[in-house]
């Protein structure tokens, strides 16, 4: 395919570096609602416990979009994805700003802005990726989780100080302005669907391709076939337990750390070494993703992140907080990149954008109810241990299950059927 080299640069990087800014923006806006929450309650008079109701159904809403953006993407391509995302985000932005009561908030910000950014999300550009991409696959979705640990750690101290500087209102239209003058040129300039038929393999990659074309996934797969196997659920729960452990630690974290003694200033610095350490860790999970077994990293990566759970319960000393935090960074951001590389593997590039979406579906949904679990079991039973030991606990399950991926070359024939 022409135009896809220049020397030895690979134009697929170019897509790389594209789709990561991406998601810094998107990931950072829809993560960073902390700074907006208080200047909106006041200004429109809303309680904390209406604004978090929004909130709540805007990260669902956020969720249910991404398998809708994988149906779009393998039926009209991604670049009209992105920019149909950018049109949602402006038109809900201006809506946002304009409105009034809860209702007409709720829809705008909570629904409408939701789904915007979960069509400009990563997983509608997963897909570009894992096509242009097989040898450094796992590099390049890596990538991915790196803009996402950026935009949480890069975007919400600029969104505070946007709000401080002007207003709530202002910084979302410029949020929005920024987001359209990226996004557009990006998505008609440099996101391209169709890769070169080797992508970045090399010759005696492409000639050992060749010779063992009887292992090679099929790309009839349909996506109600792909969904009635085993690692299809496999890696949704394996997602579940993700966004169970994350949305747990970014709500309830520091509280618990607080009651159990550190101050706030602890138990902030020890929260966000674990998404320092995760912006350098996905880089170094990354190059090691394309030389071992994929299902035997997300496996160690669940294992070490449910046991950082049950260590954090336990810390009794800062240098036990910053050690636990540190550990626990280094696996923080690699699951999802895993999960969406193994499924490019085991079903192909076809279906992965709605099959990712879907699976990215559980994520969501473990991320309301660990919401809900860490103040209802805290308010209950006074202790974080049924939130933060049950996060513990499905973590290891998921690495148990996650282990027992197939490897690459599974076929449609040796799938595991669900029972019926």
């Amino acid at each position: 395919m022409a135009g896809t080299r220049s020397g030895n640069w690979y134009f697929g990087w170019n897509i790389v570096a594209a789709a990561t800014l991406l998601t810094l923006l998107t990931v950072g806006m829809r993560m960073g609602v902390g700074p907006f929450f208080l200047p909106i309650a006041r200004d429109l008079g809303f309680s904390r416990s209406l604004l978090s109701g929004i909130v709540a159904i805007g990260m669902l809403c956020y969720g249910l979009a991404m398998p809708v953006a994988g149906l779009l993407v393998a039926r009209h391509g991604t670049r009209f994805v992105l920019l149909l995302g950018t049109a949602i985000v402006v038109i809900s932005s201006i809506w946002s700003v304009n409105a009034h009561s809860a209702a007409s908030f709720f829809l705008s910000f909570g629904v409408l802005l939701s789904i915007g950014l979960g069509f400009t999300s990563p997983v509608a550009l997963t897909p570009v990726l894992t096509r242009w991409f097989t040898r450094r696959r796992g590099m390049a979705l890596f990538f991915l989780s790196t803009g996402s640990m950026a935009g949480i750690a890069i975007m919400t101290p600029v969104l505070t100080f946007a709000i401080e500087s002007t207003h709530w209102q202002t910084t979302l239209l410029g949020f929005a302005v920024v987001f359209t003058a990226i996004t557009v040129p990006l998505a008609l300039f440099v996101i391209r669907d169709q890769a070169p038929e080797h992508t970045d393999l090399t010759p005696e990659q492409i000639a050992r391709k060749s010779s063992s074309r009887r292992t090679s996934i099929p790309e009839s797969l349909s996506f109600r076939e792909a969904t009635r196997t085993q690692p299809f659920w496999q890696i949704t729960l394996g997602l579940f337990a993700c966004g169970f452990s994350m949305n747990l630690l970014g709500t309830h974290g520091m509280p618990m750390l607080m009651d159990h003694g550190f101050d706030a200033m602890t138990s902030s610095l020890g929260i966000g070494l674990i998404g320092l350490v995760a912006i350098f860790s996905t880089l170094v999970l990354g190059r090691i993703s394309d030389s071992l077994p994929r299902r035997h990293i997300l496996a160690t990566i669940y294992l070490i992140r449910g046991l950082g759970f049950f260590a954090l319960m336990v810390v009794g000393t800062h240098w036990e907080l910053y050690l636990a935090a540190a550990i626990g960074g280094i696996v923080w951001a690699g699951s999802i990149a895993m999960s969406s590389a193994i499924l490019a593997d085991i079903y192909g590039v076809r279906i992965v954008g709605v099959l990712y979406g879907c699976a990215y579906l559980g994520h969501q949904v473990g991320a309301m109810i660990s919401s809900w679990l860490g103040g209802w079991g805290y308010e209950t039973f006074g202790t974080h241990w049924v939130a933060f030991g049950s996060a513990g606990a499905i973590l290891l399950l998921a690495s148990l299950i996650s282990i027992r991926l197939p490897a690459q070359g599974f076929t449609l024939m040796a799938a595991p059927k669900m029972a019926h």
